[in-house]
């Protein structure tokens, strides 16, 4: 699907002088759909999250009925006992009164009958107490280690960024200085460079140092084939002067994201499926477009790369 949008793009910027305007526009239509659907994945992966926590609520939750439920069979069974230490002093009781009367003797049986009967029902109830108690016990525990092999597959997934973070720092490290940074949140690597490192004003050309930078960007993630890779362009909210096939910000900032992905897509070892090229414009800056020092860091490219959740999206289905 991205070696398509790639290829539409591209016809789109070498034929857009002489393709209809109801052509152009319907490509913009179907791009704009992608783009959707790339935000509504993104919203998945954040829904993951959700349920995740979700879950430990309904961990929490099971446990405090695990507790009632132990505390109410300790009441039976506290009950049991106390009758049961009855029923044996009304057993001696009859035998000593067994050598009375009969009417006497009729007595105590009665009333043995009448603890024996209370005796069998607090032995049922104790009885369905234990089972409840037992299933909740069983139910906490494979909710617990589901839950463990949940929370260790997310502790793999997060070490495994740091060290792919680790590894972008040090294979990039000459770009220190230069508009390059390298940053690990959200469960997420950001590779973020500023336009000055790539671009000259307007134009979505990359120029030789950038591309050292994007190439050694593709080395990486040529040896990481399940990562994600998500290429954004940004630009400040200065209006589009430029001329030719470039119509405004939106334009400008999805020609870039496509430049980066065309370098990337050089490398023979990256997934190309793993691939995304999107254009934000000005509508996701780090800094206020205020001043010249603002501006400078919105201009970027940001290379945001994203571990495959299939395996703990799974998970979570079968909970």
């Amino acid at each position: 699907m991205i070696k398509k949008i790639s290829i539409a793009v591209l016809l789109l910027t070498l034929t857009a002088s002489c393709v209809s305007k109801k052509m152009y526009t319907e490509l913009e239509n179907k791009f704009a759909e992608l783009k959707k659907e790339n935000r509504k994945l993104q919203d998945e992966s954040e829904d993951c999250a959700k349920d995740k926590a979700d879950l430990d609520m309904a961990y929490a939750s099971l446990k405090e009925e695990l507790a009632k439920t132990k505390a109410d069979r300790d009441k039976f069974l506290a009950d049991y006992t106390a009758t049961d230490k009855n029923l044996k002093t009304l057993q001696a009781s009859y035998s000593a009164l067994e050598k009375n009367s009969d009417d006497a003797l009729k007595t105590n049986m009665d009333k043995n009958r009448e603890l024996l009967s209370q005796l069998e029902a607090k032995q049922r109830a104790l009885a369905a107490e234990q089972a409840k108690f037992d299933k909740l016990k069983g139910d906490l525990q494979a909710s617990s280690a589901r839950l463990a092999e949940l929370e260790g597959l997310m502790a793999a997934k997060e070490a495994s960024m740091k060290k792919l973070k680790e590894t972008l720092s040090k294979a990039l490290n000459s770009f220190e200085g230069k508009g390059l940074t390298v940053q690990q949140k959200n469960g997420k690597v950001y590779v973020s460079m500023e336009n000055k490192l790539l671009f000259s004003s307007g134009s979505w050309a990359v120029g030789a140092e950038g591309r050292r930078a994007v190439v050694e960007v593709g080395k990486v993630l040529g040896a990481n084939p399940d990562i994600s890779v998500l290429i954004e362009g940004h630009t400040d909210d200065d209006a589009y002067g430029g001329s030719g096939p470039i119509a405004d910000n939106w334009d400008l900032s999805t020609k870039r994201a496509t430049a980066i992905v065309s370098i990337l897509s050089e490398n023979k070892s990256i997934n190309k499926q793993n691939l995304t090229a999107a254009g934000r414009s000005e509508y996701a800056p780090l800094m206020s477009n205020s001043s010249a020092e603002g501006k400078a860091k919105n201009r970027r490219i940001e290379i945001i790369l994203t571990p495959k959740l299939d395996e703990i999206s799974k998970m979570l289905n079968e909970l």
